[in-house]
């Protein structure tokens, strides 16, 4: 088998995408038990031989963000100490990576110090998706290949909305993502001017740059928390007159009462992927459709394996 020095393990934070992964390259789950304590103390018992193989660790570092990133540690460690040939952390979504910069005096880069972690445990690779902030790749000291869930979510896109699209960006930090969807897609370009009110918790939206006007419009950005951002957004394309008013993002957080003001919002559809679990009340919400990135995780793995380029997974 081309694949049989390969070994995938997955930690406990997004069981249903590890085993898509290994359906699509067609290889059984490495065996492990990853158990938590009564203290809270996580125990980690690799369950096969990883001598001397290239072994993937899939983990979400969602919530619980500390245990999950944690159990990631943990599970690296044991396989370093079993002499595991190389060790990939794979990680659909990375959590702390909105901390990626001191935008107050005395406060941490969290993004840097869960890097050092991943190294430090023994990681000597890392697959990600649709990182925060694409300087995070430079926070590493080993090889990292930031993956774009772009080609599932335009795919979706293409399928289910006409050509007349506006692709609209959220705030003037993700232009440059709505920008290449625009181009791959053939549509126009509209921006959110988006201000936050003090203490920068409640988001504002201001003003729309761009004719939105009778127009169907999809918002894109990278993750979607609170919900605040896309909300506002769609508020202000509605009073824009957008003929409608849909939203895709890659990593869907939707923490607090996300998926309530999702429901209550002018949005008609928000398209979302599985790097990270949905919770039941998210699954349940009829405007949240969910494409699964497994396919496209598992072509990463297998070209890292074989020494195969990746390039041509990029958007």
């Amino acid at each position: 088998m081309i694949l049989d020095r390969l070994k995938l393990f997955g930690g406990n934070s997004n069981p249903e995408l590890t085993a898509k992964i290994c359906e699509h390259l067609q290889i059984p789950q490495g065996k492990a038990v990853v158990e938590t304590f009564s203290d809270g103390e996580i125990m980690v018992e690799i369950g096969e031989n990883v001598r001397g193989r290239d072994v993937f660790v899939v983990q979400s570092t969602c919530a619980p963000v500390n245990h999950n990133l944690m159990e990631l540690l943990v599970i690296m460690d044991a396989l370093k100490r079993a002499s595991a040939l190389r060790i990939t952390s794979v990680l659909p979504y990375y959590g702390y990576a909105r901390q990626d910069t001191k935008v107050l005096p005395r406060v941490p880069i969290s993004a840097k110090l869960v890097a050092d972690l991943i190294t430090v445990a023994g990681g000597h690779r890392v697959i990600c998706l649709d990182l925060h902030a694409n300087q995070i790749q430079g926070f590493f000291n080993i090889p990292v290949d930031n993956l774009f869930a772009a080609p599932v979510l335009l795919e979706y896109i293409r399928k289910h909305f006409n050509n007349e699209l506006v692709i609209v960006s959220p705030d003037a930090g993700g232009v440059e993502r709505a920008r290449a969807f625009a181009k791959r897609l053939n549509a126009t370009l509209a921006i959110i001017d988006k201000r936050r009110e003090k203490g920068q918790q409640k988001v504002k939206a201001m003003e729309v740059v761009g004719d939105v006007k009778g127009k169907p419009t999809i918002i894109v950005d990278d993750m979607v928390d609170t919900g605040g951002t896309l909300t506002e957004a769609a508020k202000a394309l509605s009073e824009h007159g957008a003929a409608s008013i849909n939203a895709c993002c890659t990593h869907a957080v939707l923490s607090g009462k996300a998926v309530e003001s999702i429901e209550k919002s002018a949005i008609e559809s928000l398209i979302v992927t599985d790097s990270i679990p949905l919770r039941p009340e998210v699954k349940d919400c009829k405007k949240i459709k969910v494409l699964t990135v497994a396919k496209l995780l598992a072509e990463a793995i297998k070209r890292a394996h074989l020494n195969d380029s990746v390039s041509s997974l990029f958007v």
